[in-house]
């Protein structure tokens, strides 16, 4: 395979980035009155990233999804949009067009500016004769605000070949607010033998591949329902591009530049299907994903990349690469084993010091207390694909959260498909304070770890309040200014569409007081 040099990538995105926002010229070339071959909404609508006066509003044009291009060729297609404060669409207040371009799948991320703060709107996409359902979505609070309720869920880990997606079915009946995605939107590899329902797709390896990765998941009507209820906040883990992948380096060890290649198709297609901002418009192998989403004087979130910028996992020489339990390894503890990269780490630090939110909310895709494990020849070991094998960066994190006194810190999770509640310490001692509260959420379909195996290791690690890997589901947290409750939502069947849910446990966070209480 030929390779390309991390500048030639740069340089081929660029030219990506200016065709894809050169606005006017695009429309002018655009095809107004465009025929299609079938709907051309089968992916639904999404929106994403609510400011108090914006929202981001995303569809992608594909009558043919899982066909190359999305059945769509070669031109661009204008498409129209609309808001309106009603779900009959009576009253638009906002209005436009945007051309869809066969450079970025045909998919379109408008953001809808002028809006007012902490309403509902209603929303939909039209292009020729044909026109999108209509959709919800809301703004965040507006600045300084104390609003006295947010309710969101958040979820990660979405295998398809492993169960069906009933959790998104129930989050429709929750009154949330807003949606978090932790990771794992979709997996590029497929199970020798799935037990649900089968990707009939190869590895996802390029862009092309990728597309359609996100078209097959994004066909669920479960799926699409939850993106047509509530605005998405997302980030990415390893699956969206590789397993275990880390920075530049795949699990794999692939040669450098052909990794980076598949890295550029794989971050491509996650903005094309994501309801992102162009300010995250990827160049090449690189994407800014890392932001911040304020919730008034509510809650601010901020959402953390932990693979673009991370050094290769510790302790692995002479094994094949990603995660593994090790034990004696001191490099784990080295400083300079970053975990987020000097940039994010710092974007972090200052946006810490700056909080003046009720609740701070880290929305990042692992377990990051600490997790004692034993090998098979009983020595203490860690998992090095966790914050484990960051241990150093995971000190400085809580250190800085300690320092600078951010008010009621809570961290949240996915990526080991089951349910962590923990306290989180500077120093994972018995005698250490508390300096903040972690959830983890259990997959919405992947299969779980084991479950004596890590029941078993809990006696190492007093921290850990609860855990339980058997069951799919979501986490819902209901935040006032008062208290913070969590909800962990456990499906009966994830195999079944229809699965009955229950709540397996709840806890509540006190204001002012870091640490989860059984409710």
């Amino acid at each position: 395979m030929s390779t390309l040099s991390r500048r030639q990538l740069l340089s081929g995105a660029g030219a990506l980035a200016t065709l894809a926002w050169s606005g006017h010229s695009l429309a002018a070339c655009a095809r107004a009155r465009p025929r299609f071959s079938d709907h051309p909404f089968k992916l639904g609508v999404a929106s994403g990233d609510p400011r108090a006066d914006s929202v981001v509003l995303w569809t992608r044009l594909a009558p043919d999804p899982l066909a190359r291009e999305g059945g769509m060729g070669a031109d661009p297609v204008t498409v129209g949009w609309e808001v309106a404060t009603d779900e009959r669409m009576q009253h638009v207040v906002q209005k436009g067009t945007v051309a869809a371009t066969a450079d970025l799948a045909h998919s379109v991320h408008v953001e809808v500016q002028g809006l007012e703060p902490a309403r509902w709107y209603w929303y939909r996409f039209y292009s020729g004769d044909e026109m999108s359902s209509v959709a919800r979505t809301r703004t965040a609070p507006g600045p300084g605000t104390q609003p006295e309720r947010l309710r969101f869920a958040f979820a990660s880990c979405q295998h398809w070949e492993f169960g069906r997606y009933a959790a998104y079915h129930h989050m429709l009946a929750d009154e949330l607010d807003v949606v978090v995605h932790l990771g794992d939107y979709i997996y590029e590899t497929s199970a020798r033998n799935p037990p649900v329902r089968r990707h009939d797709l190869p590895e996802a390896t390029d862009l092309e591949g990728y597309r359609r990765r996100y078209a097959l998941y994004k066909s669920d009507a479960d799926l699409q329902a939850a993106h047509a209820a509530h605005p998405w906040i997302v980030t990415w883990d390893d699956h969206e591009v590789s397993n275990d992948y880390a920075s530049d380096r795949s699990e794999r060890r692939d040669a450098l530049q052909d990794f980076l290649r598949r890295r550029a198709g794989a971050y491509q297609a996650y903005y094309e299907h994501m309801p992102l901002r162009r300010s995250t418009l990827p160049h090449g192998p690189d994407m800014r994903l890392y932001r911040d989403v304020s919730w008034g004087g509510l809650a601010d979130f901020f959402v953390l990349d932990g693979r673009q910028y991370r050094a290769v996992q510790p302790c692995g020489e002479g094994r094949r690469g990603g995660g593994q339990l090790v034990a004696n390894c001191a490099k784990r503890q080295d400083p300079a084993q970053t975990r987020l990269g000097a940039a994010q780490e710092r974007w972090l630090f200052d946006g810490l010091g700056r909080v003046r939110s009720r609740w701070t909310v880290l929305a990042q895709q692992q377990l990051m207390a600490q997790l004692r494990q034993r090998n098979r020849a009983g020595a203490e070991a860690y998992w090095t694909d966790g914050w484990d094998g960051y241990a150093a960066a995971r000190q400085r994190v809580l250190a800085e959260i300690r320092d600078r006194r951010v008010p009621n810190p809570v961290v949240i999770g996915g990526d080991i498909h089951s349910f962590w509640v923990t306290d989180l310490k500077v120093d994972f001692t018995d005698a250490a304070p508390v300096v903040a509260t972690e959830f983890v959420g259990t997959s919405i379909s992947s299969p779980g770890i084991p479950y004596e195996t890590f029941a078993r290791a809990l006696p190492d690690n007093p921290h850990v309040r609860f855990f339980d890997s058997r069951p799919r589901g979501y986490v819902r947290c209901t935040v006032t200014p008062e208290r913070w409750l969590t909800e962990l939502r456990a499906l009966d069947n994830p195999a079944d569409p229809r699965s009955a849910i229950g709540t397996l446990a709840s806890f509540v966070v006190e204001s002012g007081r870091p640490g989860a209480q059984r409710a």
